[in-house]
């Protein structure tokens, strides 16, 4: 949307694209899908009209590739609709997509262009190389409904933005009145066609007396900043036009009570003009957005979007899959528990182009060489910072610092002599010494040091001729950590440590602000647990009484002992009649049906042939000669669909209760499934879980031992286990055979002083089939159990995993706008933002305090949070073992619904003297703490409600 010329009494602005870009048609969706679509459609045809009792925050992207995660923000997003995107596969209870209109002109690259009749061509935008129509023409109201608006109604659009509604002024000669008629024309049939239709105009104002009981909201471009089209410049707007347009955008919010929008220009980079203009806007009791001038990056609006993003740059060429990489192994994990979601790139691919700030909270490089195989890399680098993009560097730059390159990031070279000495450390930051002490290398002194002003010395060594070297420093654009100084490997063993603290290193190198953190490891303030057990070693014979299967064993002394949420998956290729064990198929299968049928059983698949090597099985090459890469079924070669929806197809057909779903897809050996495996998991609707290699523990207690929560390949994510299985703890099952009581220290550790993951009881079948291993299982159970957990599913974690790859965080006024899924329920709160508010928030239940700050308790998927030093004195949740179902707040108390998996238990603060009920009736508090009243009931769903007359 940029002007066609520089006049406030008619800017208009058709998209700035010179043609159309059509979409790959979409394969045929599952029933299932087909479904949920269309509920969704419904959803969004009954949202009501967000003008009706407030102003909406508005968004407009007419890029091809659209943050539609981040615009989630937005109550509405405005879109080229030529871009293919799916407004029904979109829309949320709080954001829907409109569609970019064209009313008064056209561009031929417009698939409709060839059919707008002769009569109807009225003039030439020669800016934009479009047809102006015109309005009065007899047919063109019929026309727009027929071929412009009634396509994209069948695709789902319900709301729309109408432009170039005044671009008959262009012409030499025009009849104001009929075209003005015309217009309401327009607006008239779309209402009468399409009942429902939600429209925004970007101005016409004269026509808005006539239909203003048709409209949603008006818009106007460029009220302080706009686009001089035809010199190509972005200018302030001159002050008489801007109190015309002022005086009609004030006209239409305060005669006509509907709310308005205003669309300003600013260079992307410029992101403080960007804000500071959208404030100007927003002060004047005007929606705004400010962008640039194609509205094609992220933009400021009612909202200001806070990226949570982090572009993660690695060298493919280092290691066999990006699971291997540094990047993932160690710096990952203190990305996601700072609140970002991370997006990895191979530097040996075509670089990201265009500004980076909007989408990005920054850059982190992990290489360990200084000659990338992507010449243009230093260059690009070197762009992406003077446009503002937070870059952290560990290893190596990936480029040579000669003076040129050294110079542009504020550094100086450095030539260590051909003997220098024993070397020394001159300064320390704090931040060194974090899990081992820096040891000065003279092998790898490093050449360079900062230069002039805006950095910080953080390790800085001297050789014996007293040289400086800055190993690790703080810089203008963020910060960097040189080999071997940030990972250190113990000599003789497989295990590392951290020689910088990597979270304070990152948050001040990448300049993160203090934001609530989207947290997976708790909801309403428990600890989460969750249960799941890959099927391996299902047949296998029990050292017990009657040698029972191993199957057998584990269904009678664990699963329907505990009676809690489990995943429980089989291999096809060991319990089938077709598979390795012919003779003890029916017995399994049997066991199997058994299991699945328990409703706190959740079915998946390990896979058919149990993969040990995932990223063989996407290279033909390898497939053909894959003997000793999974289990040796004759006659079987490798095949990713065989694996994946063949095996869920077994288990849904012979192993699973009517009507019960297969849920889940554990992966198997490696657990690095590349991106076509995981297409087709995601394709047939299966969730999956597995990867990562967290194994901290006494003897190993090194934060490079936790993973982190996983990562996209291909578009889609994988979730890591959050702690590995008995595998490990048992020396790959060779004994001793209770090690897997161990993983108790792997909760502890990565429960405090951080609480870095849930507890994850992660297991196999096999470990049923040892009396010393099944010992550890029930003290491993026990000790989850005494820690009052949440008790959750698998799927339930990895939704709450791909909740948080996607969750917006935006500044919202004087609080905080965050906008999901619903599945992820939990921010942690720095203690720098305040104490939390859930009086004046919206959709908050309460909070808990935490050792990183307090734990914030969302009941759905779009939450207003705000703090306040002295909250309002009223009641709200401190703590519970199950799930808000329901939530509502009033002046005198709290109405809400838990639906858990274990008895009810949950505390109220701010509730003495109040009065609770659960479903109806009176329930006294079990004990309580100050201000903290503590509850406890027999079943695991229930109606909360606490009533505090007289506050």
């Amino acid at each position: 949307m940029t002007s066609s010329r520089y006049d406030a009494k008619f800017l208009h602005s058709p998209p700035a694209k010179a043609a159309t870009i059509r979409a790959r048609p979409l394969p045929p969706r599952p029933p299932t899908v087909n479904r949920w679509l269309a509920a969704l459609a419904l959803l969004c045809l009954l949202l009501p009209a967000a003008g009706a009792t407030q102003a909406p925050a508005v968004a407009l992207f007419y890029g091809k590739d659209a943050p539609l995660a981040e615009l989630k923000a937005f109550d509405i997003v405005v879109v080229d609709p030529d871009h293919g995107h799916d407004p029904q596969r979109y829309c949320k209870p709080y954001s829907e997509l409109y569609a970019y209109v064209a009313v008064g002109e056209a561009h031929p690259g417009r698939g409709y262009f060839a059919a707008i009749p002769a009569a109807a061509r009225l003039a030439e935008n020669r800016d934009w190389g479009s047809l102006v129509v015109d309005l009065a023409h007899h047919g063109w109201p019929d026309f727009v409904a027929a071929n412009i608006v009634g396509p994209l109604w069948e695709r789902g659009y319900r709301g729309f933005f109408l432009d170039t509604l005044d671009s008959y002024r262009l012409a030499e000669r025009f009849d104001e009145a009929a075209q003005q008629a015309g217009l309401v024309a327009v607006i008239e049939t779309l209402h009468r066609r399409f009942p429902g239709i939600r429209l925004i105009l970007n101005r016409g104002f004269e026509v808005v007396p006539k239909v203003r009981d048709k409209l949603q909201m008006v818009a106007a471009e460029s009220l302080f900043r706009g686009w001089d089209a035809a010199n190509k410049r972005y200018v302030d707007v001159r002050a008489e036009d801007r109190d015309w347009l002022l005086g009609q955008l004030r006209a239409v919010r305060d005669q006509y009570n509907l709310p308005v929008l205003a669309i300003d220009y600013v260079d992307a980079q410029d992101r403080a003009l960007t804000r500071a203009t959208a404030e100007r806007i927003k002060a004047l009791g005007i929606v705004p957005w400010v962008a640039d001038a194609a509205l094609g990056t992220f933009g400021i609006g009612q909202r200001e979007v806070v990226p949570r993003r982090v572009l993660m740059l690695y060298d493919g060429r280092e290691a066999p899959t990006v699971d291997l990489t540094a990047l993932v192994r160690y710096a990952a994990m203190p990305i996601n528990h700072l609140g970002y979601a991370t997006d990895f790139h191979d530097l040996n691919r075509p670089l990201p182009d265009g500004p980076l700030t909007a989408r990005y909270a920054g850059a982190v490089l992990w290489t360990n060489r200084d000659a990338l195989r992507a010449p243009a890399f230093a260059g690009w680098l070197r762009r992406q910072i003077d446009a503002g993009l937070r870059v952290a560097v560990f290893g190596h730059f990936g480029f040579p610092l000669d003076a040129a390159n050294a110079r542009a990031l504020g550094l100086a070279p450095v030539t260590p002599p051909a003997a220098p000495g024993k070397p020394t450390i001159a300064h320390q930051d704090p931040l060194f010494g974090f899990e081992e002490k820096p040891r000065p290398d003279r092998r790898a002194l490093p050449p360079l040091r900062l230069a002039g002003d805006g950095g910080q010395p953080l390790l800085q060594l001297a050789d014996a001729q007293g040289a400086r070297y800055d190993a690790a420093a703080f810089t203008r654009w963020g910060g960097y950590v040189l080999d071997p100084y940030t990972v250190i490997t113990l000599p003789g063993s497989e295990q590392a440590r951290w020689i910088v603290d990597p979270f304070a290193f990152l948050q001040r190198a990448l300049a993160l602000p203090a934001m609530p953190v989207p947290d997976t490891t708790t909801e309403n303030g428990r600890r989460l647990l969750f249960i799941h057990i890959d099927g391996d070693g299902y047949p296998s014979l029990a050292e017990l009484p009657g040698t029972p299967i191993a199957g057998r064993a584990l269904l009678e002394q664990v699963i329907e002992k505990y009676k809690l949420p489990t995943t429980m998956s089989v291999i096809e290729g060991e319990v089938a009649p077709h598979g390795l064990f012919p003779k003890l198929a029916a017995e399994m299968e049997e066991t199997a049906r058994r299991t699945f049928a328990l409703p706190y059983v959740e079915i998946a698949s390990h896979t058919y042939s149990h993969p040990f090597v995932w990223f063989r099985a996407e290279r033909p090459a390898a497939r053909a000669d894959d003997a000793g890469y999974h289990l040796r079924i004759p006659g079987y070669t490798l095949d990713l669909a065989r694996e994946i929806t063949g095996s869920v197809d077994y288990i849904r057909t012979r192993l699973a209760p009517p009507g019960k779903p297969v849920r889940v897809l554990l992966w198997s050996g490696d657990a690095e499934p590349q991106a076509n495996a995981l297409r087709i998991a995601e394709d047939a609707g299966l969730l999956n879980l597995n990867g990562g290699n967290t194994v901290i523990s006494r003897s190993n207690p090194s934060l490079t031992a936790v993973s982190p929560l996983g990562l996209a390949k291909g578009g889609v994510f994988q979730t890591y286990a959050p702690v590995m299985n008995e595998n490990v703890f048992t020396n790959l099952w060779t004994g001793p055979f209770y090690g897997y009581e161990r993983v108790i220290e792997t909760f502890r550790l990565t429960g405090s002083p951080r609480r870095l993951k849930p507890i994850n009881i992660y297991y196999h079948s096999y470990s049923a089939s040892k009396q010393a291993s099944l010992n550890a299982l029930h003290k491993v159970y026990a000790w989850a159990l005494a820690q009052s957990p949440h008790v959750v599913f698998a799927s339930d974690f990895i939704r709450k995993a791909r909740d948080f790859d996607g969750i917006v965080v935006a500044r919202d006024g004087d609080g905080w706008r965050i906008r999901g899924d619903g599945e992820l329920r939990t921010l942690r709160a720095p203690a720098a933002l305040g104490r939390p508010d859930p009086g004046a928030s919206l959709a908050v239940a309460g909070h808990a305090a935490g050792s990183e700050g307090h734990y914030v308790h969302l009941a759905g998927g779009d939450a207003l949070l705000r703090f306040a030093e002295t909250p309002a004195g009223r009641p709200y949740l401190h703590d519970a073992n199950a799930r808000l179902a329901a939530w509502q707040a009033d002046g005198d108390g709290l109405r809400f619904v838990l639906q858990g998996h274990q008895p009810l238990d949950f505390a109220l603060a701010g509730s003495r003297g109040c009065v609770t009920r659960a479903d109806g009736r009176p329930l006294t508090p079990r004990r309580s703490d100050g201000d903290l009243q503590h509850f406890r009931l027999d079943h695991a769903a229930a109606t909360i409600e606490t009533r505090c007359r007289g506050r």
